[in-house]
């Protein structure tokens, strides 16, 4: 792996390892790894010890005899007896420093027999002391068992009625048993050799089995390891000699994928494609991942695997492939994590405790499955993927399904002694790869051979290379084929998702020091316009992909290598295959298809290297050891002799004689680029910072494990989480504000549904993990749900005793007392989710809860209410949950405050298909009541998402509440009434409409008579709304800065002059009501279709377009006489008469006159012949709408300006009469020509154009 590499060593191997049994110290119980003492103890687990480690330090990577000695033997000591199966095994591990580089281990574990008197009879003592106690529980009469009993002891003992079997079952006798404990070897390596490392361990412990004893000391093996073998350079190869073999390890150049050393076939055996593919997707998504099972190299070849699939991505989190049993309380962490957990293989997954699960990817790589969270997004043309994978694996013979027969016998007989296994028959032969050709270019006998069987027409592909010409197995060469391949067809995803990655880089104005220092508020990548750009399926995945830490720390190192030189090897790589596809695909870069291409790019340079070894280190040879030093006893693992292993030759002979020196400098260097590319400490600060930005913890430390230190840990992840929730808080508002996307120049970018949906997501997330952390016992899987339940138990008990009545709680309201605001309750909150039939699972209600308080800006309060009951936070928290830790806590729900500055729809516009009581109030005039009102009123609701149909509302209170499917925010409300009784006139201020579960009040304002002989003789009109602002209580709102509200445009301060009378506007006050009109509706247009607001309100709403057209026209109208009004829609119909009386006179007129008069005149008779009683403002409203939609508006207006009814009925000064002021109005609304202006159905009911 490409994640930092400890530059200074150019050895092969840093440390050779020895644990196990000290005899000194005798065997003391492992408390720490959680075995309980029920067991027998053969299957109890002991401390093990480092018992030696060769040479004693390192300067380049000092030796953590905790960590190592911890990851060797995770579990500790065991012991077996000559009846068990006592096979070696062998696991890797990975030790992870604080600054995210890494060291690989590779350990051969065994077994040995105890020599030591003493040992064997603590052992003896032990079994006398536990069959005693199983005697007892046998022989006490028989109890009710609780079933935790029957779980802890071993069923034969249960059924056994004498001693004497029981014994039989399950005992150590020193005189008849032979005990044997296990013993590690291990080399601790700067780079992740797995199988060269595999091999040099399995024939050193050969070495100490067989009956002949080895060609050389022990010690020269080792010696040789340690000091004579370098590292192969960047695309070389190289063999050194093991105890009975060669080895050969070889490394990926610069261009290719860096070294990657698992088997990537074992994965998709165990997990079939699809799993992989689902984990892979949740690695990507920085969601926490628990790896189980009993196997060690199961949990580290998965998790490396899937860290590998990831180029050029790196995985930026606490990664412990293999938690030590010491270290369970790491599953506690409130953070991303990637970890291995080992199964003792009795226990079944319903045992398994976790501390949080809403956020989990739980994968039981044993049992052949995975368990996702919830409304985990599809990776981007997942089936086109899982089939291009399942072809690769088919071509090796490997089948997609996971493949129960992997288990246990048949891994342990792959994995012991590969070398021994005969080829698999059912994958042939390495049929038709190039490297076979190559071979047989290169290889005058079988040029020969070739010759004869082209004239025996024999098929080519059969012809089988002698394995003498390859440098390793077929088995190996098998497994660096197919990783290449697999790993290809993955990074090919990426370089095509991302071929353009680098044109919405935003390259930092500033110099690095002022941009490291505002990292935190910078951004890096203009997601708006990369998603805006992306096919619509791929938009759930990456909108949260873009917003993970690995994403961010791959721009940043973009940002931060401008040339080629200085850039990561793996940007480096991933780059020069961008560029690639770049060349292949000459399109325009902007245009994404998402047609799935595949990987064609499949590199041979391996198969090369292991044909053709490049480089070949020193042999073994006799070190200067003393006489009677290096003999050992068979079977035993001797300690080797330190004083010939401390240190290295002095002078560097080796390196001359096994390569060239120039290339082991040059090396060193290449190595320093390609893992950590620095090039001065200034550079090693920054890259440091950036990778520390969103993780405060990026590994357990395994050593000390004392409580303070445990202590500190978690107050890191408390420290974290408050950094983490500031961050997110903030980046959630800038979105919303707008700000700094405008700062970065990008004009009014705001946030995407897509887009806001996942931060929100990610927002729950957050909470899920503060809740999570610290829990006592976990209940459910959503920790924040499980509290919230708790506290509505608690408070339902306080409420039902009567002493606890407190007048409600309630909110102001600017709508007057008409509406009174709902009450705030939390309770009442959760019943509104839990009354939600489509939400089933704990996490989701979760989710919906928080969304529904997001909107109702009760989020914090909401919290703040929950956390006040201390004794309830005390009884289900640690003392060091975060919590608990007042300060932290308060400031996070001060942040979760700020969103109190803007508005959500989150709930609304996610749970679209809910149920939603609605409350409508229609509110008369003051001053000319409704009381003498007689005819029946009626309204009709629309939203966004539906609307509600004709809805009768009782005179007598003019409201009505009711149900139905959400409507989405609200929009218009048509109201009208049946004409009927003595006196149906009446004055209607505005209607108000409440959503009883969010709470949003909406005001339609209307302050128009509705009635026959009054105002425009209307019986009906359409009213369009918004969002009437809640005035909360000033002791909720802790931040001064009032809500964000759009700046009052012109038109607004001119109309608040004068708010009673119609005021009178000159020209040019006019125009600019007109150019705002027509500039909001260019700007709708011009936001993603996911972001707009109501095109209704821009039309018909306060100083819309009908507004300011209707400013147009009244301006210079001749008023005839006192007490009549005169309306516009008087002056429309005398003009339609005169256009229809030229047009039947004949008189010569251009094609294009008479086509807009016929648009005109066919428009207004519709509007003039609908069934609805909407009176003369109506009608206009309508025309507007109606020519807006069909680009017809610039027309009209150049019509009615040279019409000669505009003579008789409008002044001399008038703006129709002004020809430069006319034709200055066409051309501002011809700019609506080129949207795609779609009306709201409430506003053309019964016109059928």
């Amino acid at each position: 792996m490409s994640t930092g590499f400890s530059s200074s060593s150019s050895r092969f191997a840093d440390y050779f390892v020895i644990c196990g049994l000290d005899t000194e110290s005798g065997l003391e119980p492992d408390e720490l790894s959680g075995e309980n003492f029920e067991q027998s103890p053969l299957r109890r687990t002991f401390k093990s010890k480092v018992l030696a480690h060769y040479p004693d330090n390192v300067e380049w990577n000092p030796f953590d005899q905790d960590a190592v000695g911890m990851l060797c033997m995770p579990k500790g000591l065991s012991f077996r007896t000559q009846t068990d199966i006592r096979g070696p095994q062998f696991h890797s591990f990975i030790i992870t420093r604080e600054d995210g580089s890494r060291t690989y281990g590779f350990a051969l574990t065994f077994f040995e027999e105890v020599t030591s008197k003493q040992i064997c009879s603590a052992m003896q003592t032990l079994y006398h002391m536990h069959n005693a106690e199983q005697y007892d529980i046998l022989h006490t009469p028989p109890t009710p068992r609780s079933p935790e009993d029957t779980r802890s002891t071993p069923h034969q003992l249960l059924a056994a009625p004498s001693l004497s079997r029981l014994q039989r079952f399950n005992s150590y006798d020193i005189s008849r048993d032979t005990l044997y404990v296990s013993k590690c070897i291990c080399l601790i390596t700067p780079m992740g050799f797995a199988h060269a490392c595999r091999r040099v361990l399995e024939q050193l412990h050969q070495a100490v089995t067989s009956p002949q004893p080895p060609p050389l000391p022990l010690e020269s093996y080792v010696y040789n390891v340690l000091y004579e073998v370098p590292l192969p350079p960047a695309g070389r190869s190289l063999k050194f000699s093991g105890v009975y073999g060669p080895v050969v390890c070889q490394r990926p150049s610069t261009a290719e994928l860096p070294l990657f050393d698992f088997p990537l076939q074992e994965v998709f055996e165990l997990l079939g494609v699809e799993n992989v593919l689902q984990l892979f997707t949740c690695a990507l998504l920085e969601i926490q991942i628990l790896l189980y099972s009993q196997y060690y190299q199961r949990l580290m070849t998965v998790a490396e695997s899937i860290t590998a699939l990831m180029f050029p991505f790196q995985w930026q989190h606490v990664y412990v492939p293999i938690l030590p049993a010491s270290l369970l309380h790491f599953l506690d962490a409130p953070v991303p994590y990637l970890m291995g957990l080992h199964s003792n293989g009795q226990d079944d997954r319903t045992k398994l405790e976790l501390p949080q699960e809403a956020n989990l990817c739980f994968v039981d790589i044993d049992n052949h499955f995975i368990e996702l969270p919830e409304d985990l997004p599809q990776f981007p043309n997942k089936l086109e993927f899982i089939q291009e994978i399942s072809e690769v694996l088919l071509a090796f013979g490997i089948s997609s399904e996971a493949n129960p027969q992997c288990s246990d016998g048949q891994s342990k007989l792959r994995g012991f002694r590969s070398g021994d296994m005969a080829s698999d028959k059912r994958n042939g032969n390495l049929a038709g790869s190039p490297l076979n050709s190559y071979l047989l270019r290169e290889n005058q006998t079988i040029a020969r051979l070739q010759a004869l069987v082209k004239r025996t027409g024999v098929s080519l592909e059969k012809v089988i290379i002698p394995p003498s010409l390859m440098h390793c197995d077929e088995e190996e060469l098998k497994k660096h084929q197919l990783n290449i391949h697999v790993r290809e067809v993955f990074a090919n995803r990426f370089t095509q998702m991302f071929s353009d990655y680098e044109v919405f880089v935003i390259q930092p104005s500033q110099d690095k020091e002022a941009w490291f220092s505002n990292r935190d508020q910078m951004q890096n990548f203009d997601k708006a316009s990369f998603l805006s750009d992306q096919p619509e399926p791929y938009l759930p995945f990456l909108s949260r992909f873009l917003e993970t830490q690995m994403f961010a720390s791959f721009i940043d190192s973009k940002i931060l290598c401008h040339d080629d030189e200085d850039k990561e090897h793996t940007l480096r790589v991933f780059d020069s295959r961008v560029d690639k596809i770049r060349m292949l695909n000459v399109r325009t870069p902007t245009l994404r298809t998402s047609m799935y291409q595949k990987c064609t790019n499949i590199d041979e340079a391996i198969e090369m290297r292991l044909y053709k070894i490049d480089h070949t280190a020193l042999h073994p040879h006799l070190l200067d050891m003393k006489i009677g030093q290096g003999r050992y006893e068979p079977g035993f693992f001797p300690h080797l002799q330190s004083d010939v292993l401390s240190s290295g030759p002095t002078s560097n002979k080796w390196a001359k004689r096994s390569a060239p020196a120039q290339w082991r400098r040059k090396d060193r260097q290449k190595q320093h680029t390609e893992h950590l590319y620095l090039d001065n400490d200034q550079r090693e600060k920054y890259i440091q910072e950036a990778r520390n930005l969103g993780t405060t913890l990026r590994q357990p430390k395994l050593s000390d494990l004392s409580p303070s230190v445990i202590a500190q840990t978690n107050w890191k992840f408390v420290e974290g989480l408050l950094k983490e929730c500031r961050n997110k808080t903030k980046r959630m508002l800038v979105e919303k504000m707008g700000r700094e996307a405008v700062e970065l120049g990008h004009g009014e970018v705001s946030i995407t549904g897509v887009e806001e949906n996942t931060l929100i997501a990610s927002l729950c997330d957050l909470l899920e993990r503060i809740w999570s952390h610290g829990l006592q016992v976990k209940q459910g899987k959503s920790a924040l749900w499980s509290h919230l339940l708790h506290y509505q138990e608690s408070k339902e008990k306080r409420d039902a005793t009567p002493a606890g009545l407190s007048p409600p709680e309630r909110r102001k309201s600017d709508a007057g007392c008409a509406m009174p605001p709902l009450k705030v309750s939390l309770i009442q909150d959760m019943r509104h989710i839990q009354n939600i039939s489509e939400i089933k699972t704990d996490v989701g209600k979760a989710r919906a809860w928080v969304r529904l308080s997001m909107e109702k800006k009760l989020l914090s309060r909401h919290l703040k209410q929950l956390l006040s009951d201390h004794e309830l936070t005390k009884k289900l928290y640690k003392r060091y949950a975060f919590l608990r830790c007042d300060d932290e806590k308060e400031q996070f729900l001060y942040h979760l405050l700020s969103f109190n500055a803007v508005d959500y729809f989150c709930f609304t516009n996610v749970f679209t298909t809910i149920m939603i009581p609605y409350h409508v109030v229609i509110i008369p005039s003051k001053k000319l009541g409704g009381s003498m009102f007689t005819a029946n009123p009626w309204v009709c609701v629309s939203g966004e998402l539906a609307e509600t149909g004709v809805l009768q509302v009782p005179k007598n209170t003019l409201e009505i509440t009711f149900e139905c499917q959400n409507l989405g925010k609200l929009t218009t409300v048509q109201m009208g009434h049946d004409n009927s009784g003595l006196y149906a006139k009446w004055l209607v201020e505005c209607v108000m409409v409440r959503n009883g579960i969010t709470g949003h009040t909406y005001k339609f304002p209307c302050g128009r008579w509705l009635g026959k002989g009054v105002d425009d003789g209307s019986l009906e009109r359409i009213l369009v709304g918004e969002l009437a602002t809640n005035t909360t209580e000033t002791e909720d709102r802790m931040c001064r800065t009032p809500p964000m509200q759009q700046s009052p445009g012109m038109m607004r301060r001119f109309v608040t002059i004068s708010p009673n009378s119609k005021p009178k506007l000159n020209t040019g006050q006019i125009q600019e009501g007109v150019g705002e009109a027509i500039n909001g509706i260019v700007k709708h247009f011009h936001k993603p279709e996911k972001e707009r607001g109501s095109l209704t309100l821009l039309l018909c709403g306060e100083y819309g377009l009908v507004w300011a057209l209707e400013q147009v026209f009244q301006h210079g109208f001749k008023s005839p006489r006192l007490f009549k009004n005169v309306f516009i829609w008087d002056f429309l119909e005398k003009a339609q008469v005169y256009f229809e009386s030229t047009e039947q006179s004949q008189m010569t007129q251009d094609e294009n006159w008479q086509m807009r008069v016929r648009h005109f005149c066919h428009f207004m008779r519709a509007i003039n012949s609908t069934p609805r009683n909407i009176g003369k403002d109506g009608k206009f409203q309508m025309l507007v709408c109606l020519g807006a939609r069909d680009h017809l508006l610039h027309h009209w207006i150049a019509l009615l300006a040279e019409c000669p009814i505009t003579a008789q009925m409008y002044e001399d000064m008038a703006l129709l009469k002004d020809h430069s002021l006319v034709n200055s109005l066409i051309r501002v609304l011809q700019t609506l020509q080129e949207f795609n202006i779609t009306l709201e159905a409430s506003l053309v009911k019964g016109i059928g154009i």
